[in-house]
């Protein structure tokens, strides 16, 4: 028996092109004497499609492309995930489902036991968990069909249904396991995935076939990857990362094993390629072409505008160079630098002149103050305008470069620096940003060398540095993984050797800028705990642990 596994990059409620990104799989198969292809989870409507699944037609649609598909099956069989109408008055009107069709017609339908309620996950808000398990029949080979949960601890998903399906299957002998998953990207998680399937393995000496997506969808981002393991615990392929894929199998080679085919994991390199395909994505799936930043000669612009390029293409990007009196020279000259080595647009648009009218037209109201954050801000919001003005006049989408140590503890301009229709570092501490400015430049020069080494800046005061404001990053990023990411405890943070004192300045830093975070753009997504959809916290929350 030979199975084909097709990657793609699904598109959430574009139920004609996703058909027809299978359709063309499904004949590429049939071409390679396939018997079965093998869809990732919810295929027909992308994942996740939230609210959608609350529409009739949403759900009228996903049926439809699943007959449609059902009529290609000669001399193949297709397993595709697809949302399920509950039948019965009680539980979730849906179920999240593993479709088998065979012989022109749905043989069976598996749905999904283990629903995932935590982080970016909310299946539980939709479907009703699986009371049944069955493996089926197709050519002579038992089965088993699970939807993304063999991956997964049963500890993450919902705690009330902790029964793993594929135990609920063994004593009806299957041959070998079709996973459908949806598996979003972290810097971390496809180690993590392997480990996980070959424990699933291991448990059940059989093989196993998981399929994930590809390409992002708003700010998660799927990292393919999908893994076919023998027996013996060992992966016997390891498709791309970010990339469409479709390779078959043979399964008595997959049972006889002992080949080895696991991909390096580089975690910057993950990360580069993770950012380009949500800036990608998020343009193509949203109609989108053009995108627009402004260029600072800091570190943060400069890695969104080489990510931005390398996304788009030269010819859709343009920054914006916007010098204050507080501006140094080496900054608009490293901004211009950069523009000129990747070839995009730029211009120059001055800002004091603005800020000087600005300050004449307050400072009847602002007599016997003195400058402080107030004219900092100012300066960031006038940016900020300039930038949405040359988005609204030509349809340039802008970015917003804050970065997670700055977005964590509130270093950023509400309605300034932190507007923007993607964040496309939001998920990366300062630290990290520095890594991927090197990975960049690993060939060659592309971020001026003076951007990386300088001391890090937001130039709205003469002579400012961030370590003026907040500790040094090399210290801040420590403490703001360990809280956000690890979720530890001031008393564990302390226990852990961090100062008391600095503990408590951080956290609370953190905790009262929730307010700007609510406000901000959505982050794409490359850790285990990014802002958004997967840390949801109260504004006016006092709890410090």
């Amino acid at each position: 028996m030979k199975i084909a596994l097709a990657q793609l990059n699904y598109h959430i409620g574009n139920f004609e092109g996703n058909l027809a990104q299978m359709q063309a799989a499904v004949t590429k198969a049939k071409s390679l004497k396939a018997d079965i292809i093998l869809f990732g989870e919810l295929a027909t409507c992308g994942y996740p499609p939230r609210d959608f699944l609350e529409f009739d037609d949403f759900i009228q649609k996903s049926y439809e492309s699943v007959e449609i598909l059902a009529k290609m099956t000669k001399n193949i069989a297709i397993v595709v995930g697809s949302p399920f109408r509950n039948p019965r008055v009680e539980g979730k009107d849906l179920y999240n489902s593993a479709f088998f069709l065979a012989d022109g017609k749905i043989k069976q339908v598996q749905h999904k036991t283990l629903l995932p309620t935590y982080d970016i996950f909310d299946e539980y808000r939709y479907f009703e968990p699986a009371s049944e398990w069955n493996v089926v029949e197709y050519k002579g080979k038992r089965i088993a069909l699970s939807v993304c949960e063999d991956i997964w601890n049963v500890g993450n998903a919902n705690p009330l249904y902790t029964i793993c399906p594929v135990d609920e299957m063994m004593a009806q002998k299957p041959d070998f396991v079709l996973n459908l998953s949806a598996s979003p990207f972290d810097a971390e998680h496809a180690a993590v995935r392997i480990h996980t399937l070959r424990a699933n393995v291991e448990r059940y000496h059989l093989p196993f076939f998981y399929c994930n997506h590809v390409g992002s969808q708003t700010d998660i981002i799927f990292d393919g990857g999908s893994i076919v393991m023998s027996p013996d615990g060992n992966v016997f392929d390891e498709m791309p990362y970010f990339e469409t894929c479709l390779r078959v199998y043979d399964l008595e080679k997959v049972m006889q094993g002992g080949v080895s085919n696991e991909q390096p994991k580089p975690k910057i390199q993950l990360i580069h390629d993770a950012l380009l395909s949500g800036i990608r994505d998020y343009f193509q799936k949203s109609g989108l072409k053009r995108a627009i930043l402004g260029l600072s000669g800091g570190i943060d612009s400069a890695v969104v505008a080489v990510m931005a390029q390398r996304a788009l293409g030269a010819g859709n990007v343009r920054v914006l160079l916007m010098p204050s009196q507080f501006s140094s020279d080496h900054s608009v000259n490293d901004a211009r630098k950069l523009a000129q080595t990747l070839n995009i647009q730029y211009d120059v648009v001055a800002v004091q002149s603005v800020y000087d009218a600005y300050m004449k037209t307050l400072e009847p109201h602002f007599t016997a103050t003195g400058f402080n954050i107030t004219e900092e801000n100012l300066q960031a919001r006038i940016r900020g305008m300039l930038l949405m003005a040359m988005s609204n006049k030509f349809g340039n989408i802008l970015l917003n470069t804050s970065n997670k140590s700055e977005m964590a503890v509130g270093y950023g301009t509400l309605y300034g620096d932190m507007c923007g229709g993607i964040a496309v570092i939001g998920d990366l501490y300062k630290t990290e940003v520095y890594e991927l400015a090197r990975y960049i430049n690993k060939d060659s020069e592309i971020i001026p060398n003076n951007t990386i080494t300088k001391p890090p800046s937001a130039e709205l005061r003469p002579g400012q540095k961030d370590s003026d404001s907040l500790p040094d990053y090399d210290i801040l990023d420590k403490v703001l993984f360990q809280y956000i990411e690890k979720r530890q405890s001031p008393k564990a943070l302390i226990a852990a050797g961090f100062d008391a004192g600095l503990v408590a300045r951080v956290l609370k830093m953190v905790n009262f800028n929730e307010f700007k975070r609510e406000q901000t753009a959505p982050v794409l997504r490359v850790s285990s705990k990014a802002f958004g959809m997967g840390r949801r916290m109260p504004i006016v929350g006092k709890y410090l642990g």
